[in-house]
């Protein structure tokens, strides 16, 4: 049995990390928080500021379109929660998330205090319990937002639901990402929560904003595919089926800069064909120029912690230029 297995097996026991367990609603609150990876989840609800931007400068935004997004909005926060503790619930029972947090003679690797399961902060019970009830949330806020939207288009109805569906399998349930499934995952949920939301305020999906929830997406997964590649190792030993565990280095080199071309090469395709306005290849060219030096500085360092920072800029960066472009347009 190999380390990550064996470190699996006991913590599937429920036994806690090497910490105590957080005391007070303070540092439970901070543990909770840090266990939905709050601080590093915030990029997925910039989704509903490309939404307002394209409502506004579109067929406006009233009152009721404001409350549907708002309730959109509140059970996203608990979808992705549950998505996040689920998947740090899983890392600690089969041993991947010391894999991947802590070298073999005990140093940390990445910050541990992202992992309050790790540290000990919470119990995995504790951890199981809130996935729990923020889906529950994620799901009654949702329907929500679904039966008080002024339109409630099919599309947008299934999107939401098949989002609801999958989404918290990444790593429980079916353990999607086990089965090759996690990049798909990854871009998808993200573009839904761009175009299901303007669906159920305006009723339609434009070219454009279509164009943007798939941007939106791969922006994500332009992030997670430096994480995973980080990962191999550890995803490896426990049987995540990433490309990047797949792939051998250049494959996975030549998935991440096809991905990246992609990116810069939908909004030329986006301006040509008429789906945007002619300009928009100049608004998104601080995007482009970050995506280039993303991808090349990986090729020559082969950082990938370094390579995702630069892809959480490049995401922000783009989600600005998008606001921009509906503002104008």
């Amino acid at each position: 049995m190999n380390a990550i297995t064996a470190a699996g097996a006991r913590r599937a026991q429920g036994a806690p990390g090497p910490g105590s367990p957080a005391q007070g609603f303070a540092p439970r609150l901070s543990a909770f928080a840090r266990l939905a990876k709050f601080e590093f989840v915030l990029d997925y609800y910039l989704s509903v500021l490309v939404v307002v931007s394209a409502l506004i400068a579109g067929p406006g935004l009233g009152g009721d379109g404001l409350l549907t997004l708002g309730l959109f909005l509140l059970g996203e926060i608990g979808v992705v929660s549950a998505v996040m503790a689920f998947d740090d619930v899983n890392g600690f029972q089969d041993g991947s998330d010391a894999a991947n947090y802590l070298s073999k003679d005990g140093t940390e690797l990445r910050p541990l205090q992202r992992k309050p399961l790790l540290t000990g902060a919470l119990r995995l019970r504790q951890a199981q319990w809130f996935g729990y009830l923020a889906l529950a949330w994620g799901v009654a806020l949702w329907s929500a937002a679904a039966l008080t939207a002024a339109e409630q288009p099919v599309w947008a109805l299934v999107l939401t639901g098949l989002v609801l569906l999958s989404s918290w399998q990444y790593s429980w349930g079916l353990r999607l990402s086990y089965k090759g499934l996690g990049e798909l995952l990854i871009a998808g949920c993200p573009m839904v929560i761009v175009i299901a939301p303007y669906g159920l305020v305006a009723g339609d999906l434009p070219a454009l904003l279509l164009v943007e929830g798939v941007l939106f997406g791969l922006w994500q997964i332009l992030v997670s595919a430096y994480s995973n590649t980080k990962d191999i190792e550890g995803d490896a030993a426990v049987g995540r089926s990433t490309v990047a565990v797949r792939a051998s280095a250049r494959g996975n080199r030549l998935f991440i800069g096809v991905l990246s071309a992609v990116d810069v090469a939908l909004t030329a395709l986006a301006a040509a064909v008429g789906w945007g306005p002619w300009w928009l290849v100049l608004v998104m060219l601080p995007l482009t120029a970050l995506r280039v030096r993303q991808y090349m500085s990986f090729l020559r360092n082969g950082d990938a912690l370094l390579a995702r920072r630069r892809g959480v800029l490049a995401f922000r960066t783009g989600v600005a230029c998008l606001i921009l472009v509906n503002l104008i347009h």
